[in-house]
């Protein structure tokens, strides 16, 4: 692993530790720089300001693992992974996204939604016909869904185990599928 690399996960700790006891508009570069023994220069050297580092945070911690084999096979598992990232840094996370610094994150997840989705509505599609316009409509519909489901969750405490909000989120995408299915059989008796 690269000293840039070390050097910005211990950054990122510092930042995280004050999260447990600052909100994010409270913590300053001298609070990072002190909390993980560095000075402002190192800091500067590796992010431009705190949202930079967050966004770092995010991208690393929670993005690149859930996007690393992603699939209509494996994304349960993917969010729980994720949620369960999420629970494990609790004050990190729902502080964060209780702030003015939850877009980023929400984006991320957006993203990488909409691909799933759209992935796998264009599979579906090779079986039956469905309009371009249609399957971008079910693909947001099922991105701002999951993520809003996400980012509720964990604004609102984290109450619910991981796993209890992946089985509702797996079984609504079950239920869905079952009711495509009959749709698209019924259409087929007509």
């Amino acid at each position: 692993m690269s000293d840039s690399i070390i050097t910005k996960r211990a950054i990122a700790q510092g930042f995280k530790e004050l999260m447990r006891h600052k909100s994010f508009d409270k913590i300053t570069i001298t609070d990072i720089t002190k909390s993980c023994g560095l000075n402002r220069q190192t800091f500067y050297y590796h992010f431009q300001d705190k949202y930079e580092l967050i966004n770092w945070i995010y991208y690393h911690e929670a993005i690149i693992p859930l996007t690393e084999d992603l699939s209509f096979e494996t994304w349960d598992r993917k969010i729980l992974d994720l949620l369960t990232l999420m629970k494990t840094d609790s004050y990190f996370y729902g502080n964060a996204l209780r702030e003015n610094c939850q877009y980023e994150f929400e984006n991320y997840l957006l993203c990488v939604a909409k691909e799933l989705f759209s992935n796998i509505i264009d599979r579906i599609s090779e079986k039956t016909h469905i309009e371009f316009e249609d399957r971008q409509f079910i693909a947001d519909f099922f991105s701002f869904g999951i993520v809003g489901v996400i980012v509720s969750w964990a604004k609102n405490g984290m109450k619910e185990s991981p796993e209890f909000v992946t089985a509702r989120l797996r079984n609504l995408l079950e239920d869905s599928k079952k009711v495509a299915v009959q749709r698209y059989l019924k259409e087929l008796s007509l």
